[in-house]
């Protein structure tokens, strides 16, 4: 019995090209998470580093609370920052792992799970750049506002 080399998928095939094109697609998925993983532990480290070293030198030369409240507030920042790129990164991961799966065993629901983690990881990533674009939108109203008052 022959095995087929194209995989059957609402009439659409996964032939040998677009199999070697996921699998690529998916090495690097896991390269830029796993990349993405590290820099988020540095900017981890980075914001707690903040909190805790920043503001002690000021307080020897007669620095005021506004430096402490600054490096608490970068702090924050950064681990919010860190928080809001997790879940991406981790849905990136997902997709690459299970992209794999069901190429090497020519798994159909590996398949979806995997095209459902990148569909997630695309909306997620979608969704933050639509709040930070309403974010810009909304300091150049308020910088437009404060300009026009003030002058």
């Amino acid at each position: 019995m022959e095995h087929n080399q194209t995989a059957s998928l609402f009439s659409l095939s996964i032939d040998p090209v677009t199999k070697a094109h996921l699998s690529e697609t998916a090495r690097w998925a896991r390269f830029l998470s796993i990349i993405g993983f590290i820099f988020l532990g540095i900017m981890i480290l980075a914001g707690v580093s903040l909190s805790l070293f920043v503001g002690r030198p000021l307080d020897t030369y007669g620095g005021s609370s506004v430096f402490d409240a600054f490096s608490v507030g970068m702090a924050f920042f950064y681990l919010i920052l860190a928080v809001l790129w997790f879940f991406p990164l981790l849905f990136l991961f997902r997709f690459a792992t299970r992209m794999k799966t069901a190429l090497n065993s020519n798994d159909q629901n590996a398949l979806n799970i995997a095209l459902q983690n990148l569909k997630i990881c695309f909306r997620y990533v979608g969704v933050i750049t639509i709040i930070v674009l309403a974010l810009y939108a909304l300091a150049i109203v308020f910088a437009i506002v404060g300009a026009t008052a003030f002058s």
